[in-house]
């Protein structure tokens, strides 16, 4: 059983920061990758940023390029988002991925439940 728990979403103006945390626990043999999703209303789900854990190489969005910052905490198992320079367009729900190894050697996908982030005008 592998959990992911996030935290930090809110409301913030336009131009604000925000930093999300997502932490992996449970049967972890190894994590490949973490990354974070959103998904806002009517709109499909989409890659934000990731992180692979091993080098700490990062892939960006191209509408959060230069505004958010993804970094990861090898020994914690957790990745954060570091969230500035906000637009209301960056309003939706945010999701935690991890591609990982769990204790008997199958590679699996898992989500964190979400957490919204609201960027008001």
């Amino acid at each position: 059983q592998v959990q992911l728990v996030e935290s930090g979403g809110g409301l913030v103006q336009a131009g604000g920061s925000l930093r999300l945390s997502c932490a992996a626990s449970g049967s972890i043999r190894s994590i490949n990758t973490m990354g974070w999703y959103r998904q806002a209303p009517g709109k499909q789900r989409e890659l934000v940023a990731s992180i692979l854990l091993s080098s700490g190489s990062t892939s960006y969005a191209e509408p959060v390029k230069g505004r958010f910052t993804i970094s990861r905490d090898n020994a914690k198992n957790t990745v954060r988002l570091q969230m500035d320079t906000l637009k209301p367009e960056d309003t939706a729900v945010y999701y935690c991925n991890a591609e990982l190894w769990d204790y008997w050697g199958r590679l699996r996908d898992y989500w964190g439940q979400g957490t919204q982030v609201t960027v008001s005008s």
